[in-house]
């Protein structure tokens, strides 16, 4: 997965949920200096029986903001989701140094 061009990452979820599986393990697919590099985490626990509902948001450089379902996206979806937009920063980026 390109992480380079994710700039922030937000999650609210239950992590003793079935339903946040996917968002869990995007958490563990960024990279461990993350964080050193500028990428802001921002994760809320939600209580155990709690209701409210799984979010995943990603900031990329270029502005555009992604909120990703990951009940229904699975963490394929949501790293499908997420390459395919930093391959288009990553396409427009080596462009640019021609």
């Amino acid at each position: 997965m390109i992480t380079r061009f994710i700039t922030e990452v937000n999650t609210r979820f239950n992590p003793f949920s079935v339903r946040s599986r996917a968002t869990r393990l995007f958490l563990t697919y960024l990279p461990p200096n993350a964080r050193a590099q500028g990428m802001q985490i921002k994760t809320t626990l939600l209580p155990r029986t709690s209701a409210e509902p799984n979010t995943l948001s990603v900031k990329f450089k270029d502005g555009k903001d992604m909120k990703l379902d990951g009940e229904t996206l699975g963490i394929k979806g949501i790293i499908e989701e997420v390459d395919r937009h930093s391959r288009a920063l990553q396409k427009q980026a080596d462009l640019s140094e021609n």
